[in-house]
């Protein structure tokens, strides 16, 4: 079954413990807040301590709730042996390709991709018997991805999304005020980092978020 994408958390460890968050304690407000899917994303940790993070979060969140890896085919495989409860992958445009990454992780995982070109996406079509979603930003400028791409804005979003038959999920920047015209541009979910990681309340800011998505 596909996952709920409409509010997605991407997680940034830096962020949540620069406002006094340790990365756990923000999924799981998040998650009582109404997130569905949790992407762990951590580009600086060794590969043993994000196997430990993604153990550990796919241990404290329900079994409604997505638990997708960044990047680390190797660190999915390796949850998945260890009998965690990971839902799927999330690739980039210098990751393994989708249809490589898909004979890896099976046919019932969840698989993602980022893309944010016309070309990305007409290649990701390409492929789309292997790809569940694709992400597509960044909406706005953000700091919280150093190699992001250039900020998109709502209407070149709208067209990308339209352009492409897969779910897309807006990513880069977006806070409470994007979430209407995001659904209303077409697009299946919202991934927010710094508006859930960097809240004073991750729950409470995860209860707006998916309040703006149900009234849009």
């Amino acid at each position: 079954m596909s996952p709920d994408l409409s509010i997605y958390l991407v997680t940034d460890t830096a962020i949540a413990a620069a406002a006094g968050h340790p990365i756990l304690s923000v999924v799981r407000e998040a998650v009582a807040g109404g997130v569905s899917v949790v992407q762990l994303r951590e580009k600086h940790g060794t590969a043993r301590e994000f196997l430990d993070l993604v153990c550990g979060v796919a241990d404290a969140v329900p079994e409604s709730v997505t638990v997708i890896v960044n990047d680390r085919v190797d660190v999915f495989l390796a949850a998945r042996r260890l009998g965690a409860r990971v839902g799927g992958v999330h690739l980039g445009q210098s990751d393994l390709p989708p249809s490589l990454a898909r004979d890896l992780i099976g046919p019932d995982a969840v698989l993602g991709l980022s893309a944010s070109t016309p070309a990305q996406l007409r290649e990701a079509e390409t492929d789309r018997a292997a790809i569940d979603y694709v992400g597509i930003g960044a909406l706005h400028a953000t700091t919280t991805k150093p190699d992001a791409p250039r900020p998109l804005g709502l209407d070149a979003f709208a067209r990308l999304a339209a352009s492409t038959r897969l779910p897309a999920v807006a990513i880069g920047g977006i806070g409470r005020t994007d979430i209407a015209s995001l659904r209303r541009a077409g697009a299946a979910g919202a991934a927010v980092v710094s508006a859930i990681c960097s809240a004073v309340s991750p729950r409470d800011a995860a209860r707006e978020l998916v309040t703006e998505w149900r009234q849009a």
